[in-house]
């Protein structure tokens, strides 16, 4: 297939589109210049978001475990009712993702890394030894599943084994130059490429979960910072239903005289809005007041309900040590919650409006 082709489906856009990408651009904006939670907090946020993000991906495709069963898999904790696969495949995607999350400013995006995180998300299911890190050798269909892991109906044909290597090699060349030479919004481009690598489907198994996979890895190398902190996959998930519908409006009219990702690129760009207000939000006093600690918690209300106070006034109200409450003000101000007034003895401390 012409590589051409997939700039042609970014061209004649609906102006609604721009103005949803404009959004998203917005928010990511105000998430990088307001985010100001400690490397603990932001530690805490993403050890949660890779537990709903494994749970959500592996049970789009019919793995069962609820987040609790996965949090308690990672903790080394056997979980008998399960059937190995589904903690093989859990186990797979958790480990993959940890390492995008740690590493994906050192992982170049190629068709080697793509096989390599293959092979990783695949490495510890059985059944799957014998094509892991290699494109199909036999025909595949996509299969819509239900919660019970069940084929509910096929959604479309994929690329026949014999041309995946030569579609993928094209596919990821466009998208390397593209997004080197910035031909199209890096939302767009990332969206092309889901939409085609989906429509492809080169492994025989796995392609929906690498494909979020690789959402990440891409978002987060076209600057969108706050993907480790708010779960995509769990938006897909909670969304579904449209998430099936959007790709089978769009693979369908693949390779037709009337072909349009627009569909498609209308479901990805409403989740990444979805995220990065999520994202942002994590900034709000309601969430805030969820990764603070009991103690942490006691202060912040007490300096919600005054005007201004000094760290005395607060130990001497709270029954709380100096020296915690200074760790309880200093992790306020990296949130941006409170502000300084004043220098020395006389600093004191409000909320920040």
């Amino acid at each position: 297939m012409n590589p051409s082709i997939y700039d042609q489906r970014l061209e004649n856009l609906p102006a609604s589109m721009w103005d949803k990408i404009a959004q998203i651009d917005e928010l990511k904006g105000r998430w990088a210049g307001g985010v100001r939670l400690s490397p603990q907090v932001l530690g805490r946020l993403k050890q949660s978001v890779l537990i709903t993000s494994t749970g959500a991906s592996t049970r789009i495709e019919g793995v069962r475990l609820s987040d609790e069963d996965i949090e308690k898999l990672m903790r080394g904790i056997s979980i008998r009712k399960f059937s190995d696969r589904d903690q093989q495949e859990v186990m797979g995607y958790y480990e993959l993702l940890t390492n995008v999350f740690d590493s994906w400013e050192r992982l170049r995006f190629s068709e080697g890394l793509i096989k390599h995180f293959h092979r990783e998300l695949l490495k510890y299911v059985d059944k799957d030894t014998f094509h892991r890190g290699d494109y199909k050798h036999l025909e595949n269909k996509v299969h819509m599943v239900d919660a019970a892991g069940h084929s509910i109906g096929i959604l479309f044909d994929t690329t026949p084994a014999y041309l995946t290597p030569k579609e993928m090699q094209e596919l990821v060349e466009w998208t390397q130059t593209a997004l080197k030479t910035r031909k199209h919004h890096p939302l767009l481009i990332i969206g092309g490429f889901l939409v085609q690598f989906l429509q492809i489907h080169p492994f025989q198994d796995g392609n929906g979960r690498l494909s979020r996979i690789l959402t990440n890895h891409l978002m987060l190398q076209a600057g969108y910072a706050f993907m480790p902190y708010i779960s995509h996959e769990k938006i897909v998930e909670d969304n579904k239903p449209e998430y099936y519908l959007s790709l089978r409006q769009s693979q369908k009219t693949l390779q037709t005289d009337q072909e349009t990702i627009v569909p498609w690129l209308t479901f990805f760009l409403d989740m990444s809005f979805i995220q990065a207000k999520m994202a942002l939000d994590l900034l709000s006093d309601e969430n805030i007041e969820k990764l603070l600690s009991s103690r942490q918690l006691d202060v912040w209300r007490y300096m919600q309900a005054t005007q201004e106070v000094t760290p005395k006034e607060l130990s001497q109200a709270l029954g709380i040590p100096r020296p915690t409450i200074n760790q309880v003000i200093n992790r306020l101000l990296d949130f941006g919650k409170v502000e300084r007034i004043g220098l020395g003895r006389g600093t004191r401390y409000r909320k920040k409006e």
